[in-house]
């Protein structure tokens, strides 16, 4: 009986341990490398040389809401996901990098072109709802504005105040601009 309940012991014990490495280690996998436990957006940093640019859009004038060039960045296979579904799978992060203005007279006729960065919008796709107690996380997705002057924090303190505005016209296309978007088509 004694052997029984050595046994019984070490086996509890190998299998509490089996189980409590698959805790640590699903704890340790994140949603995404871009998002920390509490939610928090942290913006990618390799999205210009390692990610897809979905496209472009130039709000000219200072004086209108979104000011800037805006090239819109996401990963290979969130491109991929959603030319074969029409819709980003969770997990998808958006990166819109907008710069200053700057106008030119060329050769080739009066440009406008991209000057200094002065802001990244970024969402995160998420459908299960993993952080409703972070104000920056609803409609689907995780919302972050992080600007130039300190790109390692997020300045929204609410998507609905500080984002959803703005996306409102896109609300029937998952919140995103999906027409200014060509690489997706």
């Amino acid at each position: 009986m004694k052997k029984f309940v050595k046994f019984a012991g070490f086996l509890f014990l190998f299998l509490s341990l089996i189980i409590l490495g698959a805790a640590v280690a699903e704890k340790k996998e994140s949603f995404s490398p871009y998002v920390d436990e509490e939610g928090n957006i942290i913006l990618p940093t390799d999205f210009r040389s390692n990610w897809v640019h979905l496209g472009s859009w130039v709000v000219p004038y200072q004086r209108d809401p979104g000011y800037g060039f805006h090239d819109v960045y996401t990963q290979p296979e969130s491109l991929k996901a959603y030319r074969k579904s029409g819709r980003f799978p969770d997990g998808t992060v958006l990166v819109k990098e907008i710069h200053t203005v700057q106008w030119d007279d060329m050769p080739s006729g009066h440009v406008i072109f991209a000057d200094e960065k002065s802001s990244w919008f970024v969402m995160v796709k998420e459908s299960k709802g993993h952080f409703k107690d972070n104000p920056n996380w609803g409609d689907g997705w995780g919302w972050a504005l992080f600007k130039a002057s300190d790109p390692s924090k997020n300045v929204s303190l609410d998507y609905k105040k500080d984002c959803l505005s703005c996306h409102e016209l896109a609300k029937a296309t998952d919140w995103v601009y999906i027409q200014g978007y060509p690489t997706l088509r």
